[in-house]
């Protein structure tokens, strides 16, 4: 899914204008990012949660041409999904390689 893709479902889903679900999709692009600057923590219930992670400086390669690189220190976004959106990403995956349970034996006569 893309951006646009996303623009277009809330369009749709909220009923509202395009232009409209733009400027909602971009306001919580924008407040995500500017959270993760200041080196907050942002917590989404049922979805995840966004924070920074330091990276340590380290030696790297060019690949072209092998020559060693310093690559300095900074910070990474990183996305913790919940495990209400992991069950629900794999809601059904499961079931299929799952063997069927047993049938109820009838009851005696």
């Amino acid at each position: 899914m893309t951006k646009a893709d996303l623009i277009d479902e809330v369009s749709h889903l909220a009923e509202l204008t395009r232009k409209d679900s733009e400027v909602i999709v971009e306001t919580i692009f924008d407040s995500v990012v500017r959270s993760l600057r200041a080196g907050d923590k942002i917590e989404i219930r049922g979805f995840g949660s966004f924070r920074t992670r330091q990276r340590k400086p380290r030696i790297g390669r060019n690949p072209k041409t092998g020559e060693r690189v310093e690559v300095p220190a900074k910070k990474i976004p990183f996305f913790k999904p919940s495990k209400e959106l992991k069950d629900l990403v794999n809601e059904g995956l499961g079931d299929a390689a799952a063997p069927a349970p047993p049938a109820a034996a009838p009851p005696p006569a």
